[in-house]
């Protein structure tokens, strides 16, 4: 029987995690393979980011980890649904990465607008720190795909960003509106948070007005 649960990945830096590795050991043991093995076992933090929305049983707060496994199986779910041909493989890798940069950020909730104001310099920060442990092309490899994401100005972004808005969307109607209700949002702010959805997967938006209209009447988004 465990009698104490054990540390936090969360307080291991990646000097230490560097130091666990002892890669010291291994004979002309290559410094990328290293980088990329302490990049691997820093992200593991990313199970302890949690978000404002819940399970869709309601028991705890989703973790990002949990979040971005569910966009990259909704990404193969429905592809066909994408407004735009894409590279699946590409918006798989996005949504993977996506939220990566909230291990040093934190994950800012999207209805509070004072959190709001300072995200994107948290973010850039945070991305300056964690894709600068990988050697500098896969490094910037990544980055950009975490930018792309962000401004969603290619095919797969889009497509990405919409899947985004949608899997917390889902949790909030299977959940009574939790965030909607937690943040006291209106109409208007909850269609402009969905807005990427109209472009990115518009065979959804027929039943995302109908919910939206459907929380007004049950009290968890306001009209105005």
């Amino acid at each position: 029987m465990i009698s104490a649960e054990p540390a936090l990945t969360q307080h291991v830096t990646p000097d230490k995690i560097q130091q666990i590795f002892n890669f010291s050991a291994v004979k002309d043991f290559p410094k990328k393979l290293q980088q990329q093995m302490i990049f691997i076992a820093e992200v593991d933090k990313l199970k302890n980011i949690f978000r404002r929305t819940l399970l869709t049983d309601g028991c705890r707060r989703e973790n990002d980890a949990e979040h971005s496994w569910h966009l990259a199986l909704m990404a193969i779910v429905l592809e066909e649904y994408a407004a735009e041909p894409v590279n699946l493989g590409r918006v798989l890798a996005m949504v993977t990465v996506h939220d990566l940069i909230e291990i040093y950020a934190g994950d800012t909730f999207a209805f509070d607008v004072s959190a709001n104001q300072d995200k994107a310099q948290r973010e850039q920060a945070a991305a300056e720190k964690l894709f600068g442990m990988l050697d500098k092309e896969q490094g910037q490899e990544l980055r950009q795909l975490w930018e792309e994401f962000d401004v969603m100005n290619t095919a797969d972004s889009r497509f990405a960003a919409s899947l985004d808005r949608i899997q917390p969307f889902m949790h909030n109607v299977l959940t009574d509106g939790h965030t909607w209700k937690l943040g006291s949002v209106t109409k208007e702010q909850v269609y402009r948070r969905m807005a990427p959805v109209k472009t990115g997967t518009p065979a959804l938006w027929p039943w995302l007005e109908s919910q939206v209209a459907a929380a007004i009447e049950k009290g968890w988004i306001k009209e105005q």
